[in-house]
């Protein structure tokens, strides 16, 4: 009997310990510093699910946000945070990287103006000054969300406030700015009692995009830790969504600075934004955005979604 009870024992044990021994590394670049747009992948750390799924997973913040990308593209990193909207005109630049994860699964960009300001329509927006961070995409959406108003961008001022967008708004330096994200600037405003109004570019004739998603290296899909990778960030958003609060103590943990009013506010307004199955690929949405990436002149042609995103195997 005795044997009977420790021979499986000890087969547990020892599979127990080559789960352990046997933890992959794997190096994620963020986009930006840890904020709460990088939740779920917080929360996979801090719930020991990607320890669970046989990983040890290093999330870095980049020293130049623009740099993940090319770091994956020359297989300098294994995986980087970026955008759905950069993926594309960094395709169409040669790189060859794809997206294999969602983890924002709408816009956040807005184009922002002070509640009780003189902007209360897109149309108002005819001869003012319209402040922005990021020339390129920022700036077509802007082309597309006013162009149903017959504005082009030769009847507005755009003025380059580098990443002071709300404070351009509040100090009268400009009328209203592209690229702020609704769930900070927003919140950062009505912190300082100056509210501000968003109005959203999938409100206004710019395609649903994914704003958050994880990208890797073309030629690499088939690298064993990915899968588990992604699996670990669904089990992840899952409890994300069932215990908000619980994850919001998780979060904080261990970055102690972000526990705060605008990061409490940007954590509650992100939530319903996150991707609940971040594998999930909607070929559809990706080519309507690949049109219109086309469209205003940020990439020369359009490609299959297959050629911008993957669905792991």
């Amino acid at each position: 009997m005795k044997r009977r009870i420790l021979v499986p024992l000890i087969c547990a044990l020892m599979l127990q310990g080559t789960t352990a021994t046997a933890a992959e590394k794997l190096t994620v670049l963020l986009d930006w510093f840890v904020n709460p747009d990088h939740a779920t992948l917080i929360i996979a750390q801090e719930k020991g699910l990607f320890k669970k799924h046989g990983l040890d997973v290093e999330l870095v913040a980049p020293a130049d946000p623009s740099a993940p990308p090319k770091l994956v593209a020359a297989g300098k990193a294994d995986l980087a945070i970026s955008y759905q909207p950069q993926l594309y005109m960094q395709v169409t630049a040669g790189l060859p990287i794809k997206r294999i994860a969602t983890l924002v699964a709408t816009p956040l960009n807005s184009l922002v103006v002070l509640e009780d300001g003189p902007i209360e329509t897109l149309a108002d927006l005819k001869g003012k000054k319209i402040g922005y961070s990021v020339g390129g995409f920022e700036t077509a959406l802007l082309t597309a969300m006013l162009a149903p108003h017959n504005i082009t961008m030769e009847d507005v001022t755009l003025i380059n406030v580098n990443f002071s967008l709300s404070p351009s708004l509040l100090s009268g330096q400009v009328d209203a700015v592209i690229g702020a994200f609704r769930n900070f600037e927003l919140n950062q405003m009505e912190i300082e009692d100056e509210p501000g109004r968003a109005f959203y570019p999938e409100e206004e004739g710019v395609p649903a995009y994914d704003e958050l998603i994880v990208i890797a290296h073309s030629e690499k899909l088939d690298d064993p830790r990915f899968k588990p990778f992604v699996e670990a960030l669904e089990e992840a958003v899952q409890y994300l969504v069932n215990h908000p609060e619980d994850s919001w103590e998780l979060f904080i943990k261990n970055h102690g600075e972000l526990d705060d009013e605008l990061n409490q506010r940007a954590w509650d307004d992100t939530l319903p934004r996150f991707a609940l199955r971040p594998a999930a690929l909607d070929v559809g949405r990706y080519e309507r955005f690949a049109a219109f990436m086309q469209k205003q002149g940020l990439i020369k042609e359009t490609k299959s979604a297959d050629s911008y995103a993957a669905v792991l195997k």
